[in-house]
């Protein structure tokens, strides 16, 4: 149980830091704790439930003008997520394993091609647009246990110009929307994890709080380059686990 808690308390610091569910970090390090890859995915679906509410709460204390576009995309996330145990219960672990792993070499190449500081002359989205985003993201973010920020993350900052910052918090709400929608549908599979789920969930919560606190006091273009220090590690690892 303690190795849940500090799991959860890690998980959730870079949840709140990087504005990601934390599935990009604790499903690897389930894996390496001897979870298969859908019971990793299973908990670190419950898990963001918890650090995605609590998360997105204080990012809109500080930051208001994203919760239209973050409402457009999060519903459509949602419908995604609801497909995802179609998705899960479909397919073998291994293939869930090369999929993480695709979504992180994609993260990594758009997150190169965006800026940290965005574009002053960018416009409102068009809502159908931003729908479509989330529920792709959605429908793939919740099969492979990941919340979709590490989706969102870079294509709205590197495709819609975003400011990196706003991009993480933009990504974390829309994971209160998708993995909402994964835990109701791994709970009606039967694929779900409720006491490990729980633990790593409620402990999580202090990490948040950290992580944010952190987040306001780092500059921005340093912020983008941390990100994607922790995408390129965790591409490596995923590496080591698949091919070597």
């Amino acid at each position: 149980m303690t190795s849940l808690v500090l799991l959860g308390i890690l998980t959730g610091f870079v949840s709140g830091f990087f504005g990601i569910g934390g599935g990009t970090i604790l499903v690897p390090l389930l894996l390496y704790t001897g979870f298969v890859m859908k019971e990793a995915v299973a908990i670190s679906v419950m898990q963001m439930v918890f650090s995605s509410i609590y998360g997105s709460y204080l990012n809109a204390k500080q930051n208001k003008s994203l919760l239209k576009d973050g409402i457009i995309i999060g519903i459509g996330g949602f419908c995604g997520g609801l497909l995802s145990s179609i998705i899960v219960t479909s397919v073998s672990n291994e293939f869930l394993e090369y999929t993480f792993f695709a979504v992180l070499c994609f993260a990594i190449y758009r997150l190169f091609k965006s800026h940290h500081a965005g574009k002053e002359d960018t416009v409102s989205q068009n809502k159908l647009m931003l729908f479509i985003i989330g529920f792709f993201v959605g429908m793939i973010a919740m099969s492979i246990g990941v919340g979709g920020s590490i989706m969102i993350t870079p294509i709205v900052a590197s495709y819609l110009h975003y400011p990196i910052k706003d991009a993480a918090s933009l990504g974390l709400f829309f994971v209160v929307f998708s993995s909402i929608a994964g835990f109701s549908s791994l709970s009606l599979a039967g694929e779900m994890l409720y006491t490990e789920g729980l633990i790593i969930g409620i402990s999580s919560l202090t990490g948040v709080y950290l992580g944010i606190k952190l987040k306001a006091k780092t500059v921005s273009k340093n912020y983008k380059t941390i990100i994607l220090v922790l995408y390129i590690a965790l591409a490596l690892a995923m590496i080591n686990r698949l091919f070597l």
